[in-house]
């Protein structure tokens, strides 16, 4: 099965590079001193499960010399997507499956205009991960899933064939018929979780040793809650205890990437996190007054140092 890949950071980096252990022909479509180095010295992965070093490394920034792929793990930032849509459209053919991966919920429905409703899943990844200098990725903890499907429920035979492959690529995978659902549960973490690690600069270790810090996490996973239910999302009863046992037994060192980004004076997705929260919120009618205080805090950054 041909994966290609479109961002080798933290996210793609580490499954692109699983698969490709698992014998996948993988390509990553990738850029700057991260391609260099990916094609002089391969991709390498330090974790805790185990580190890999992806030696040859096959990479390109060229979508042409890649060519159609049987799935494409979309994982570039959140304010890259119509850009990047735009640019893979020589990567897809009639049966290609496109996974976006990012942290946000409304990735497929910008790129659905591009590329086309046939063409699009929706796909959660959960794993802790980011570049830690050219041609490395570093991940903090064990935890490595992925979830995926297609939007119309069906478990299709390219989503069979690729749940296969993950499983034969040793992390958690699960092909989903209520994907909608799986994306709504991963944004209850990631926006709250994202804007308070941002907000504060320290990972989970230290916040977690606060009471008043974890009521905080738990008024602002409330929120979200409140929000995709008044959206129409079907909900899990425990949608929010479910983000407070995932801080309780989260890596001590474990931040949100918009937490590193923001403090290597990067860009940060914000407005597609707290900031979507809010916006909903005033749409629906939902007060969201933890996330808008949040979002208000970290809007200076949104644009990075520079």
């Amino acid at each position: 099965m041909k994966i290609a890949v479109i961002g080798a950071g933290g996210v793609g980096g580490t499954f692109g590079a699983a698969l490709a252990k698992a014998g996948a022909d993988v390509w990553f479509l990738a850029r700057g001193a991260h391609l260099d180095a990916m094609r002089t010295n391969g991709l390498r992965i330090v974790s805790p499960r185990g580190d890999t070093h992806l030696v040859p490394t096959q990479a390109s920034d060229d979508p042409v010399a890649i060519g159609p792929a049987d799935v494409v793990l979309f994982c570039v930032k959140l304010w890259d997507v119509e850009s990047a849509g735009e640019r893979i459209r020589p990567m897809v053919g009639p049966g290609t499956a496109v996974i976006p991966l990012q942290n946000g919920i409304d990735a497929a429905d910008r790129l659905i205009p591009i590329l086309g409703a046939a063409a699009v899943l929706g796909g959660v990844a959960q794993v802790s991960a980011t570049i830690e200098g050219p041609g490395v990725v570093r991940q903090t903890g064990t935890f490595m899933r992925l979830v995926f499907g297609e939007f119309n429920g069906e478990r299709s035979a390219r989503g069979e064939a690729f749940l296969a492959l993950c499983r034969k690529a040793g992390f958690d995978a699960d092909l989903s018929k209520q994907i909608q659902t799986e994306l709504w549960l991963k944004f209850i973490v990631l926006a709250t979780n994202s804007a308070i690690t941002a907000a504060t600069r320290l990972p989970f270790g230290k916040l977690r040793e606060d009471p008043e810090v974890m009521a905080l996490f738990e008024a602002a996973t409330k929120e979200v809650v409140a929000v995709g239910r008044a959206k129409g999302i079907a909900l899990p009863e425990d949608a929010a205890q479910r983000n407070m046992s995932f801080l309780a037994g989260a890596p001590a060192a474990m931040m949100a990437s918009m937490a590193h980004d923001l403090i290597r004076g990067n860009r940060i997705e914000l407005p597609w996190l707290s900031g979507k929260v809010v916006a909903l919120g005033r749409e629906l009618g939902v007060p969201t007054p933890v996330h808008s205080t949040l979002y208000a805090v970290l809007k200076p950054y949104v644009e990075g140092a520079g």
